[in-house]
């Protein structure tokens, strides 16, 4: 199982943490708040993570805007505000676009790509609910569920 996460604007929740435990992998899809977060969830699993619109500072600069990630021969694209994505993700053989910025989850199939937002595990916003996504690449399809944190 791969853990998704995504605008934790400084906050991770414990509810956050057992919901990523188990991971192999965590992808980040940023508004991470202080470095510290990304260290929390390397406790569970090693992290890629992006730059989301809110992540400021030297540490912050250090991270991309976009990452691809390949995991088990799925080849994985990483962004923080999917109305800034600059490629087909279907020509450029992408079966997975994982994204955050909107608070909202989201899992949506489009021209063949499954496109994934965690909603945000931070901050609660609006009537949005708290969440995080979990991953699953091991039987051909990719495959994704929404996990609304209780708190």
């Amino acid at each position: 199982m791969i853990g998704v996460i995504s605008d934790t604007h400084g906050l991770l929740r414990p509810e956050a943490i057992a919901a990523l435990r188990g991971s192999t992998l965590i992808l980040h899809a940023g508004d991470i708040g202080p470095r510290e977060i990304i260290e929390e969830l390397e406790h569970i699993a090693p992290v890629h993570a992006v730059r989301g619109n809110c992540d400021h500072g030297p540490w912050a600069q250090t991270l991309p805007k976009t990452e691809v990630i390949g995991v088990n021969n799925t080849d994985i694209y990483m962004i923080h505000d999917l109305g800034l994505l600059d490629l087909k993700p279907e020509a450029s053989g992408f079966a997975l676009v994982i994204y955050g910025h909107s608070h909202q989850p989201s899992i949506e199939e489009r021209d063949g790509v499954l496109y994934v937002n965690p909603g945000s595990a931070g901050p609660k916003r609006f009537s949005l609910p708290v969440s995080v996504a979990h991953l699953h690449l091991n039987d051909g399809e990719p495959r994704a569920e929404i996990i609304e944190l209780s708190w």
